[in-house]
């Protein structure tokens, strides 16, 4: 059964489409996964293991019916629990939600449904997606985070108690949590998946993500999710019909990457900073080192005003209503996000696209920028979900970033290189995110 546990997701696709593997199988061997690890791990905000099973047969159903299957079909996909569904509840991680369920399901949700994906649970998150954690361990090392707020969706991929999972991002909350359960995160480009029916933290921020085993699982999954919606405005037409194809083909070049320490590096530990230069040393022929540009100093800032703004704008009511029940850290975010001006918020905004269009030039000589994940492996504790200093440039300009789990840090631990493309070009990007996953793999045979 361990190497059922290794097949790539398009494998599984395969033998249920050829009858070699069941719907129910699948979900069966994932649910004994869940039983024996879940008390330990805790990624599970809910799981329902008869609902999961009714769905599989249903699944095989379909497909001994002779009608046509869609890519995903009697795969099963954990959701974070901000993504709303009417037959599980959605908390988004907070007692002020408890047992709440949507009307209607997502735009994502839908799409899964559509592809014959099977909607598998509830993945735990932070307190409204922001920094509180849930009660989640990493499944590496228990007495360590996995990561947030995305929590549970990165490690069930770690734990294998589902084969993709679908999370979030308006900080760094895709990126870190792979990198610290050392799975793949990628996060597209701003505007490639819709948010409508999920929670709501950041209109001009938030990001749906997605993790996996490998590049082509996530490939796989985002080609499903990729498409324009009405219900959310920020949502842009783009053909991801090819996304796997070419995510597959080996790029005609080899490519050539900037390498971002970013004022961060000095709070990478030595052991993380020492896999970084090895990894850049074995990579020599294709990375430059490059001073961070001035830019970026004002992003966090500008972040912050964003983020902090939507939160108190979007929260306000559980902030006036049900101040008790609030974490501190959200909390204080809130209270600071009501005294921004309209003036600092505008400025804030204007900035995503002057710090862009800055970025965006690096693409005339170089086809992507690597820079850590994390400032190191997983934080001791789950009191808290690690720094997004690697990660907001990135979801502040909008642009494609994925987490590779290509290094070890302390103790053996995965750690995760970032690395980032320019807007819009996803299928390129996740292309050139296949070959270094494989030329990695390649130098450390």
């Amino acid at each position: 059964m361990s190497d059922f546990f290794s097949l790539p997701v398009h494998e599984l696709v395969k033998r249920v489409k050829d009858a070699k593997l069941t719907s129910v199988e699948i979900c069966q061997a994932y649910i004994e996964r869940i039983n024996k690890f879940e008390k330990d791990i805790k990624a599970w905000a809910h799981f329902d293991k008869k609902l999961l099973l009714e769905k599989a047969e249903k699944a095989d159903n379909y497909r001994k019916s002779g009608k046509p299957t869609g890519p995903l079909h009697g795969i099963p996909v954990a959701l974070k629990d901000i993504i709303g569904t009417y037959d599980m509840p959605t908390e988004c991680g907070t007692v002020l939600r408890k047992g709440k369920t949507q009307s209607q399901n997502a735009e994502i949700v839908d799409l899964l449904k559509s592809a014959g994906a099977i909607t598998m649970g509830k993945t735990a998150t932070s307190e409204l997606a922001f920094l509180s954690p849930p009660l989640t361990r990493n499944p590496h090392d228990h007495n360590r985070t996995p990561g947030g707020s995305s929590s549970g969706s990165a490690a069930v991929i770690a734990a294998h108690m589902a084969p993709l999972s679908i999370g979030s991002q308006t900080g760094g909350s895709v990126i870190r949590p792979a990198s610290y359960c050392g799975v793949v995160g990628y996060k597209p480009s701003y505007g490639l998946i819709s948010r409508n029916g999920v929670l709501r933290t950041s209109y001009a921020l938030d990001h749906v993500g997605v993790f996996g085993k490998t590049v082509e699982d996530v490939a796989l999954l985002a080609k499903v999710l990729i498409k324009k919606d009405s219900y959310d405005p920020a949502t842009v037409h783009y053909s991801a019909e090819d996304m796997l194809d070419v995510c597959r083909k080996k790029p005609l070049f080899e490519p050539k990457f900037i390498f971002y320490k970013t004022d961060s590096w000095k709070k990478v530990d030595k052991k993380s900073r020492e896999s970084f230069e090895f990894f850049i040393k074995a990579f020599k022929k294709n990375i430059e080192v490059f001073d961070t540009p001035s830019y970026f100093k004002d992003i966090n800032k500008y972040h912050q005003i964003i983020h902090e703004t939507d939160l108190a704008n979007n929260f306000q009511d559980y902030y006036k209503k049900s101040k008790n029940k609030l974490s501190k850290e959200i909390k204080t975010a809130i209270s600071r996000g009501m005294k921004y001006s309209a003036k600092e918020y505008a400025k804030a905004i204007d900035f995503m696209k002057i710090s862009y269009e800055f970025y965006k030039k690096i693409f005339k000589d170089y086809n992507g920028v690597l820079t850590p994940c994390s400032t190191g492996v997983a934080d001791k504790g789950i009191k808290s979900t690690g720094r997004a200093d690697f990660n907001k440039y990135w979801s502040f300009m909008g642009v494609p970033a994925i987490a590779l789990p290509l290094l070890q840090g302390e103790n053996n631990l995965p750690l995760g290189v970032q690395l980032i493309g320019d807007k819009y070009d996803d299928l390129r990007f996740l292309g050139i995110a296949k070959w270094l996953e494989q030329k990695s793999k390649e130098y450390n045979e």
